[in-house]
């Protein structure tokens, strides 16, 4: 207990108490017994100047730390006293003054007194707390080192008494004062530990703008303070501080700040901060929540620190799901928003731009995430695991794949396999499951990715996947079990470890010999498939050399056990595996063509083993060739009768196409004999040539002369495609009398074709259409017909291909002028040389066709692709002179219509011209598709001879500094619509409609500038032509609004429904029979321009709705105030809304994102909205009930009952919901009006259109009531217009009717 005073204080004539010293101070303090002294106003100056005096000391922490807590701890034991409150005033304000001008140190000893200080604050004057705040205050910005922040300790005790005098305004006041200030690194750690203790002093403004101070300043602090301060922030939320703007603030920051700075120690950093919230999230799940609400509501918060909270935050059992979920959705809404930005025209260049950089974003963010996930935070890498797979999983709907490569983007499957190769090459204990997963969904129904996945990992990481060979085995295992195309493709994924591991590849030749004595046809076909795979890396290896591996990561470890490399025997492996090769000799038709495909595919990896191939082919071939005999080739050998049908058992002009090509790639001496017939093989014949040659080689020579001249009696269409295709390669190097010889050959083959495809017609009873000719291509070879699958490549080269063709072109321009002389001879009939020709081009049209439609399926990496299709751009310019060709032709010939056979040779050259188009199409899109190629367009330009305009638009063409925009136009200028307008004199509408969907293909690749030039284009053609082509028109009128920039678009669709509406007429005296403002628009084209237009506003409909959910995305953003404004970056969702609001006048659904929900700010609807509100209410609101008004009338004026019941049961659904969608947007109306106070006008409006249908509907007489009453007021009708909590409305009147209560249940909602 405190003792008394030694001397009573009253009496006014007792002298003052002596002075005591500074030490008999600290020697009362330890005895706790209070001396008069202290009691005197008149010792406070000195007791003061003690303090002052200690502070000049040698030694003054110690010193004043001494002096100070004993004179504390004698006025704590009777603080009550006014004398000794005054003096721990005067105390209090003398040590801060001290400390604040550092004239004693920062310590310890200065921490304890100042804490001391903190429990007596209470007793303490607020006028002079309020003093010594503000001078702390003032010199904030002087306390730069983290012991200078420890006088900040006594201001939340400073609040807590101002608060209690004079209210929570005086301490408001100070924060702005300290929230205005400049804050050092230190100061900043200090208030966010202080946060807590002033929590009850912060409204949300004020902690919103404690968190933005913070967050803005974090970058200036030591990174070595940030775990433990993003910990104290972490707490804070926990504790209910702002958890939205805590998370996204450390979300933020780690991810875009701190981000940058991709040193060792950002990410041990980032690492621990990661473990610090994965354990708050663990605490309080409530957070979870909030990152999962964050990354869902914005895409731009998806940084790749984020990434890692999320996959951090899976780890959390009760959050795995939908953390997981959350993320993959994300991803594939941040590629399925760029794919549609990048489709839709009326969004603006920046807006598109945004969403391109969200989705490198995301990409970048996730692989960083993966890439760095060794720094303390290997916790996560079972989630990177599971993500990943689940976003290939994600895949198998085919929604997003179209976007890999594109415009630099890796996609969603390069993402995933890129994200699972990072993980495997840096996480050892990750392959294990990598593996495993790849195990399991290769075996499963969905194998697909998986074992590309697979096929990746082997590439690029070749000794890691040894490490795990023993599951690969057992995968190999179910081989048989599998469908055959994975099988296949299991052995060819695993094939590049064949050379490091021979047990691994003697136990795949095991297994694939155990598969060839299967008895399913898949199961051999696979196994053949992997045979050839097995031989393939061998040579592969062989060509190569041994571990000649690029990717030093792929190296083997030095704990890792070496491999022995496989060796070979003298023969090679083909040797060794020629008894299996040789029992698919004896196995169905489509396992001996897979294995002919895959012989010379190897002698395409190595020219040398030709020789060993053609040894191996040659005792087969044999049975179906006999030299000596008249028919050399035995073709009823090559099939037979099974159950009543022919089935092919000998594909031989497999068998021949794959030896003919094996021919030619070996190599050989030149040759001059001009009598060799076989030149353009490369060999002969004759003893000077044949040093070297094997006799295999020599054989075949032999054989394929003898067939060629069996042939030419007549005999099988597919070798005959075999042999056209040698020819056109000798062709191509033939000198001028050799060609004619040649060129004669190909007619008579050609013609022997065609006979071939007529007799297979008549016996299959197939008759079929010219006009379905053109479009189906119907002159398929025979390996086109079962279908064009990997195993089946077509006959004909695109070299060869384009030899015949430039053949075609000679023989027709020969016939033409012969043509034309002949007309002047007044001799009209076609020639038998003209048929002739018609035959040639007809069947390279059809070849080239099938040949280009082949092409993408196709595997780029294949040689044998290379081989078959090479420069495929190169048919380009023959084909454009083959059309120009026809065409000039169709013009000549419009005269030699009146004979049979002159209109036969007219609808020969338009089938012919079809199918160059169709061709040339083919081509242009193969083009496009390779955005940074114009090869094909150039080469198309150069051909040309079509005729065009020079103009203004044209010189500004020739100006535009993008090479790949200008090719594209100039295209379209020179050659499209030159073709286009001649093809419509001719009235040949199937052809302009090919021409069309070429233009629509290359303006889509157009800037908006060129594409509106050319919808202008459309436009004209519209307004000029009379087209009563239905389908022409339809494609024309596609042309015009398509290509129109927007709004441009919706006004001609409107002038054009318009104008529609004038043809079509509402009764059938108002109808008239053409548009005189747009002749396209008659009686014959209007139902196809109907549903053009209906075409385009469905895909507007679905823009709007994208739209829609963007901007109501956009505006809880902003409503919630998501972004912290620390980067002055403009919100993206005003863009959208002004696009929009130009887009569309019906804004029913979005008075509803206009209202802010509670707790959040409520933002005055823009003058352009309310503007928008108004056209509604007049131009939409008001039509609508007329048009429900007149269908009732008609209705009720119809005499057939039946009819009229039948067509209020299919409106009864569509009526009601008109109306509740009318009176729901005008709910929301009232609700806005009375939170803002505007719209009033626009309102009156509604509402008077409102009152007008509802006297429309009162009007109605008996029989509408009774036969619409019923539909409207039934239980379905009553359930479709609740509202989405049950109160909804159910006519016009009643939303007038009950205003208040309609507006009083709205509230609730939110």
């Amino acid at each position: 207990m405190a003792a008394a005073p030694t001397a009573s204080t009253s009496g006014g004539d007792q002298e003052p108490p002596p002075p005591l010293t500074d030490t008999e101070i600290v020697n009362l303090a330890h005895q706790s017994n209070l001396h008069d002294y202290l009691f005197s106003a008149s010792s406070h100056a000195t007791l003061l100047s003690y303090l002052h005096t200690r502070s000049r000391s040698p030694t003054p922490s110690i010193a004043v730390s001494e002096y100070t807590l004993s004179l504390l701890s004698l006025i704590s034991l009777s603080p009550h006293h006014p004398s000794l409150s005054s003096l721990l005033s005067s105390l209090l304000s003398a040590y801060t003054r001290l400390f604040l001008s550092f004239q004693i140190p920062h310590d310890p000893n200065s921490l304890k007194t100042i804490n001391l200080f903190a429990t007596l604050l209470k007793y303490v004057p607020v006028k002079d707390l309020e003093f010594i705040v503000e001078s702390i205050v003032m010199d904030l910005s002087k306390l730069l080192g983290s012991e200078d922040t420890q006088i900040l300790d006594i201001l939340p005790g400073c609040f807590s008494c101002l608060c209690a005098e004079k209210g929570k305004e005086c301490a408001n006041l100070i924060l702005d004062r300290i929230f205005e200030s400049e804050w050092s690194k230190v100061v900043l750690v200090k208030m966010v530990f202080l946060a807590r203790e002033l929590a009850g002093f912060l409204d949300k403004v004020r902690a919103r703008e404690l968190l933005e101070k913070v967050f803005k300043g974090m970058k200036n602090v030591d990174l070595q303070d940030l775990p433990l301060l993003s910990y104290q922030l972490l707490v804070l939320a926990s504790k209910g501080f702002n958890k939205r703007e805590v998370i996204e603030g450390i979300m933020r920051f780690f991810g875009s700040e701190l981000g940058s700075k991709a040193s060792s120690t950002v990410r041990q950093v980032e690492g621990t901060v990661l473990l610090h919230v994965n354990f708050a999230l663990k605490q309080d799940p409530s957070l979870g929540q909030e990152v999962i609400g964050l990354v869902k509501l914005d895409s731009k918060a998806l940084n790749h620190f984020a990434v890692a909270v999320l996959l951090s935050v899976a780890r959390v059992r009760r959050f795995s799901e939908s953390s997981m979920g959350i993320l993959r959705t994300a991803v594939l809404a941040a590629y399925s928003d760029y794919k549609f930005s990048r489709d839709c025209l009326w969004l603006p260049d920046g807006l598109k731009k945004e969403y391109l950089q969200i989705v490198q974003m995301v990409e970048k963010s996730i692989l960083r995430a993966v890439n760095e996930s060794n720094y303390g935070r290997e916790h996560i890498v079972p989630s990177i695991v599971q993500f990943s797979f689940a976003l290939l999983e994600s895949l198998e709907g085919g929604n997003q794949g179209d976007l890999c490569n594109f415009g630099g983007l890796l996609g969603v499957e390069e993402l995933s396999v890129q994200i699972l190769k990072n993980l495997f090459e840096i996480h050892d204990m990750a392959r294990n499951e990598i593996i495993e997963q790849c195990k399991l969904r290769v075996l499963s129904l969905k194998p697909d990715k998986a074992y590309q996945l697979l096929f990746c990992l082997v590439q690029s990481y070749p000794y890691p996947v040894l490490e795990h060979v023993s599951r690969l085995k057992e995968l190999l295992d179910y081989f048989t079990f599998m469908h055959g195309n994975v099988a296949s493709y299991l052995v060819a994924a695993l094939a590049s470890l064949f050379k490091f591991n021979c047990d691994l590849r003697d136990y795949t030749i095991l297994v694939v010999r155990k598969a060839m004595f299967k008895r399913e046809d898949a199961v051999r076909l696979a196994a053949t498939n992997a045979i050839i795979s097995v031989l393939l890396a061998e040579k592969q290896s062989t060509r190569d050399g041994l571990f000649s591996l690029q990717d030093s990561s792929s190296q083997a470890s030095c704990s890792q056990q070496a491999e022995i490399p496989c060796s070979y025997s003298s023969g090679g492996l083909f040797q060794e595996l020629s008894g299996l090769l040789h029992r698919c000799l004896y196995l169905q038709a489509k396992v001996r063509r897979a294995m002919y495909h895959g012989l010379l595919k190897l002698v395409l990896v190595d020219p040398a083993s030709g020789g060993a191939v053609l040894d191996f082919l040659l005792p087969h071939f044999l049975h179906f060739f006999k030299e000596d005999d008249d028919v050399q080739l035995q073709i009823s050998g090559c099939v037979k009768s099974e159950g009543g049908k022919v089935v092919i058992e000998e594909p031989l002009d497999c068998l021949l196409s794959c030896v003919c090509w094996i021919l030619l790639l070996q190599p050989h001496d030149k040759t001059n004999n001009p009598d060799s017939l076989w030149a353009c093989f490369g060999f002969s014949l004759s003893q000077d040539n044949e040093v070297g040659r094997n006799l295999s080689g020599e054989a075949f020579s032999k054989a394929f002369l003898h067939i060629w001249k069996f042939l030419k009696k007549g005999n099988l269409e597919g070798t005959i495609e075999v042999v056209l295709n040698t020819i056109a390669i000798e062709l191509e190097k033939a000198t001028d009398l050799k060609r004619v010889d040649l060129e004669k050959e190909i007619l008579e083959f050609v013609n022997f074709h065609e006979s071939l495809e007529k007799y297979s017609c008549v016996k299959q009873s197939s008759v079929v259409k010219s006009q379905n000719v053109r479009a189906n291509a119907l002159d398929m070879p025979s390996f086109i017909k079962d279908g064009l699958t990997e195993e089946q490549i077509p006959f004909l080269a695109t070299s060869s291909l384009c030899q015949l063709m430039k053949t075609a072109l000679s023989l027709y321009n020969s016939e033409c002028s012969r043509s034309s002389a002949a007309s002047q001879n007044h001799s009209q009939l076609p020639s038998r040389d003209t048929l002739k020709c018609f035959k040639i081009i007809h069947f390279v049209l059809n070849s080239s066709l099938l040949h280009i439609r082949s092409y993408p399926t196709g595997r780029k990496e294949e040689p044998l692709k290379t081989l078959i299709y090479g420069e495929i751009k190169l048919m380009g310019p023959p084909l454009l002179k083959l059309i120009c060709l026809l065409n000039s032709g169709l013009n000549f010939a419009t005269d030699q219509k009146k004979e049979m056979k002159g209109k036969k040779a007219v609808e020969d050259r338009k089938e012919h011209l079809h199918l160059a188009l169709l061709c040339l199409k083919e081509l242009v899109t193969i083009s496009l598709k390779n955005s940074c190629s114009t090869g094909l367009l150039e080469d198309l330009l150069s051909a040309s001879t079509l005729k065009y305009d020079l103009d203004e638009e044209y010189e500004e063409m020739s100006r535009i500094g993008d090479q790949q925009i200008r090719i594209k136009v100039i295209f379209i200028v020179k050659i499209l619509r030159p073709l286009f307008a001649e093809l419509l004199a001719q009235s040949s509408f199937h052809e302009i409609e090919i021409l069309c969907e070429m233009l629509m293909m290359v303006c889509e690749k157009l800037p908006s500038k060129w594409r509106n030039s050319n919808g202008s284009w459309g436009i004209h053609v519209c307004k000029s032509n009379g087209i009563r082509n239905s389908r022409v028109a339809r494609s024309v009128a596609a042309l015009a609004i398509s290509l129109s920039s927007p709004p441009d678009d919706l006004i001609v669709a409107q002038y054009m429904a318009k104008e529609l509406l004038e043809v079509i007429g509402l009764e059938r005296n108002t109808q008239v029979e053409m548009s005189e403002s747009y002749p396209i628009i008659n009686q014959s084209t209007s139902t196809a321009i109907s549903s053009c237009i209906l075409k385009f506003i469905e895909a507007f409909i679905t823009d709007m709705h994208w739209a829609m959910k963007k901007l109501k995305t956009f505006s809880l953003v902003w409503q919630k105030s998501i972004h912290l404004s620390q980067n002055g970056e403009d919100v993206p969702g005003f863009a959208v809304e002004d696009n929009l609001y130009l887009r569309a006048e019906a804004v029913v659904k979005m008075s509803r994102l206009r209202i802010a929900p509670k707790g959040c700010k409520q933002l005055i609807p823009s003058p352009t909205f309310q503007r928008l509100v108004e056209i509604t209410c007049k131009q939409l609101t008001v039509p609508l009930y007329k048009f429900v008004a007149e269908l009732q009338r008609g209705q009720q004026e119809n005499p057939n009952t039946k009819v009229i019941i039948n067509k209020i049961k299919r409106e009864n659904k569509f009526i009601p919901d008109l109306i509740f969608q009318i009176e729901d947007y005008e709910k929301y109306l009232i609700r806005l009006s009375k939170i803002t106070g505007t719209m009033e006008k626009m309102l009156q409006i509604a509402m008077t259109a409102n009152d007008r249908a509802g006297r429309s509907h009162d009007s109605e007489d008996t029989e509408s009531e009774r036969v619409s009453s019923p539909q409207m007021n039934s239980p379905k009708a009553a359930e479709e217009s609740d509202g989405e909590n049950g109160h909804g409305v159910s006519n016009g009147k009643r939303i007038k009717r009950d205003n208040n209560r309609v507006v009083r249940d709205s509230d609730d909602e939110t």
